[in-house]
């Protein structure tokens, strides 16, 4: 890995937890990062790049030193290599325009190699010596500036300034003369200083040019699954405040592959994504629209439709059972086998309040007799099914269930006459909550995925509902390589010195 490349890096993880588009009006998702959550991603890249950067090779140094009575001696630094690495404190500081990191205090150790060689004239003849030496670095301070922007849909890192600078520095020679040995301090400490300075410099140059673009190559959509993915652009620059960065994000679902969003609505509020107190690392901010627009695309997609030929009272899926409540459909189809055919005729529509997470859902209830090798539908009843849901959290999953609040029915057409409507409430009661109800937990329980940068997992995640919208506050735990599930935002290989940080 490249030498700091840690301080950008540090940058990158608070903007990826998302990837890039549009405009603020098209934000549903925002996404809050707190103090805390910046000191916690901030100690643990320290640590992680520390662990990465070493050794690093500082480039050779030759001159030529004037000794009383020997004239020139000419020597040369070689092998110059920073095997050690300690930060003693470092802090992020967020302006209207970027980001300032800062690394103070930071010593480094340094071993190198020697060489020295001189031309006598009498007798005529070279002197040459070598040896090692190791070299501490103190009061090392190492700082860059960032601005960060959106830039058509994706996000543009660029560099402001960046620079290290070194306090002090002492050299401990092994081997070679006594006389040799302060000559040698006069002569390199600076230039060895100003080595490590440029050469750290360089590297943070380098990191930022290589981040800007890993940042522009960042998809714009997670997948879901073979029907749906999360689009994951950004809409507006960060907002930075003085101890939080927030980032807006489209956050709606699109048809896999297509980058077509399916938008019924608008973003009903001011995006948030506050915590009470900004006591956890992370908020995540969720508008209403979010789950509407999951709900028209798998609609669109007819997955919301299902044919019930099984159920727990097999019975019930016999006109028989049916005599009484229906006679003359029993009359007409004596004792013959039935299936009911559930679609949707409309999106169900999910809203969320302070005290409630609901659905409304019209779906058209088709009764088919079975017969020889034929379908034939006899009536057709409309229903308005209401539902309660609850959310939580699993992993870096939000998921749910929906449980049957009440629902109501009309009828809609029948090829057997008049139907009484309440008798058959009992049964659509039972359908809608062994059948309907089930299968819709199945699926909710899966959830969708947060967009969680790879490495990193969700921890102590509650869940805060309000006007239009939900937020999720939790704090960020790090996984390392021997824990980490795969994911759908894992860094690429091609970016090495990214992979060695996660």
């Amino acid at each position: 890995m490249d030498v700091v490349r840690w301080c950008c890096f540090f940058l990158l993880l608070q903007t990826l937890f998302f990837s890039p588009s549009h405009t603020q009006t098209d934000s549903f998702t925002s996404i809050l990062i707190s103090q805390n959550g910046l000191d916690f991603v901030k100690n643990l890249l320290v640590n992680k790049a520390i662990a990465s950067i070493i050794p690093l090779q500082i480039p050779r140094i030759e001159k030529t030193v004037r000794i009383p009575f020997l004239g020139g001696i000419d020597v040369v630094v070689s092998n110059l290599t920073i095997y050690e690495l300690d930060v003693a404190s470092s802090y992020v500081k967020l302006g209207e325009t970027g980001v300032v990191i800062v690394a103070s205090g930071t010593t480094c150790n340094l071993s190198m190699n020697w060489h020295y060689s001189y031309a006598t004239w009498i007798p005529p003849m070279e002197i040459s010596d070598q040896g090692i030496a190791s070299v501490q670095v103190e009061g090392m301070e190492i700082g860059l500036s960032l601005g960060l922007q959106s830039d058509e849909g994706g996000l543009k890192l660029s560099l402001s300034e960046c620079g290290c600078h070194v306090k002090d520095i002492s050299i401990k020679l092994e081997g070679g003369a006594s006389w040799f040995y302060q000559g040698m301090v006069n002569a390199f400490k600076d230039q060895i200083g100003a080595s490590v300075e440029s050469t750290i410099s360089n590297k943070l140059s380098e990191g930022v040019s290589d981040l800007d673009s890993f940042l522009q190559s960042l998809p714009k959509e997670i997948p879901v699954d073979d029907k749906a993915a999360l689009n994951v652009t950004f809409t507006s620059d960060p907002i930075l405040r003085d101890s939080s960065i927030t980032f807006e994000i489209d956050g709606l679902f699109t048809r896999t592959g297509t980058n077509q969003v399916l938008r019924s609505s608008f973003r009903n509020s001011a995006p948030s994504a506050i915590c009470p107190g900004n006591s956890k690392m992370l908020g995540i901010s969720l508008d209403e629209a979010v789950f509407n627009s999951a709900a028209a695309l798998y609609y669109n997609a007819e997955f919301m439709q299902w044919i019930v030929d099984k159920v727990p009272d097999q019975a019930l899926l016999n006109t028989a059972r049916w005599r009484f409540i229906i006679p003359q459909l029993y009359r007409k189809y004596p004792n013959q086998d039935m299936n009911l055919n559930i679609s949707l005729s409309s999106p169900p529509l999910v809203k969320i309040s302070e005290q409630y997470v609901g659905a409304n859902v019209n779906a058209n209830l088709v009764i088919n007799v079975l017969e020889a090798d034929k379908v034939i539908p006899v009536a057709c009843i409309s229903l308005e099914i209401r539902g309660s849901g609850a959310l939580r959290v699993m992993g870096n999953n939000l998921g749910g269930s929906v449980k049957l609040e009440d629902f109501s029915m009309s009828l809609e057409w029948s090829n057997i006459g008049n139907l009484h409507l309440h008798l058959l409430q009992p049964i659509v009661w039972t359908v809608i909550q062994t059948v309907f109800v089930p299968y819709a937990n199945d699926h909710l329980e899966k959830g969708f995925p947060l967009p969680i940068i790879h490495g990193f997992t969700l921890e102590n995640a509650e869940i805060i509902c309000s006007a239009s919208e939900i937020t999720v506050c939790s704090d960020v735990a790090y996984l390392d390589s021997s824990q980490q599930p795969p994911s759908h935002l894992s860094l690429p290989s091609s970016t090495p010195w990214i992979t060695t940080l996660l």
